[in-house]
C-alpha cells in the first residue's frame, strides 16, 4: 500500500458544509465514477451496482423530493436547514442503486448461496460507495453519505424514469467544502482487531 493511497483513505471524511463549487470538471467527475464502476469488484462479476450522477437543477430537484417527504414529520425546520446548507448547497449528488434483477436471479442460478446474494449485493455498494468518496475527496471535494431510502424511492424513480428493478441503497450529496470536519475520535485498535500468530 503508498502512502498516497494511505493519505487518501485517512483524508475521506463526511462533509457536511459544501459550496456548489467544484474543483473538478463535471466531466472528471463522471470519468471518476466510470473508472469506479469498471474496477470495483462484486460477487461473481456480478456487477449489480448501477449509479446516476445528478448535477445542476437535477441535483436540486432530488433535494426538494426529500424536502417534500419529510415536510410533515416531527422537527422539520432542522431537518430542511440541515439539507438546504449540507446537502442542496453542494455541487451535485451521486445516487447509489443496487440491480435486484441480477440479484434474483444469481439466486435462482446458485441456490445454495441464496440467502447471500443480497448482502453481496450491499457490500459491493459500499465498497463503490467508499472508492468514489475517497476519490472525491483526493480531487479536493468534500461529500457525505445520506440514507433517505426508502422515503423517496418511488419519486426518485418516476422523477428520472429508471428502472424499477433498481434499489436506492444511498445518495452522496459533493461539492467544495467551506469548513474542515472536527477531530474523529477512534476506539483503541486492540478491542477492534485480534491477532492470532
Amino acid at each position: 500500500m503508498t502512502q498516497l493511497l494511505k493519505e487518501a483513505i485517512k483524508n475521506r471524511r463526511s462533509y457536511y458544509a459544501l459550496s456548489n463549487e467544484s474543483t473538478i470538471s463535471d466531466k472528471d467527475i463522471e470519468n471518476l465514477i466510470e473508472y469506479a464502476i469498471k474496477h470495483i469488484p462484486s460477487a461473481f462479476n456480478s456487477q449489480t451496482t448501477r449509479i446516476v450522477l445528478l448535477l445542476g437543477d437535477n441535483h436540486k430537484k432530488l433535494w426538494d423530493i426529500v424536502k417534500n417527504v419529510l415536510k410533515d414529520k416531527q422537527n422539520f425546520a432542522n431537518t430542511e436547514a440541515k439539507i438546504n446548507t449540507s446537502f442542496a448547497s453542494g455541487h451535485g449528488t451521486i445516487l447509489f442503486f443496487e440491480d435486484q434483477d441480477i440479484v434474483k436471479g444469481l439466486q435462482q442460478a446458485f441456490p445454495s448461496y441464496s440467502d447471500n446474494f443480497p448482502l453481496w449485493s450491499v457490500q459491493t455498494s459500499a465498497m463503490h460507495q467508499f472508492a468514489i468518496w475517497t476519490m472525491l475527496r483526493d480531487a479536493g471535494m468534500g461529500a457525505s453519505l445520506q440514507h433517505y431510502n426508502p422515503l423517496i424511492d418511488e419519486d426518485v424513480k418516476n422523477t428520472w424514469n429508471l428502472n424499477p428493478s433498481w434499489q436506492l441503497i444511498a445518495q452522496m450529496p459533493f461539492g467544495k467544502p467551506l469548513s474542515e470536519p472536527d477531530d474523529k475520535e477512534h476506539l483503541p485498535v486492540d478491542e477492534r482487531i485480534k491477532v492470532f500468530k
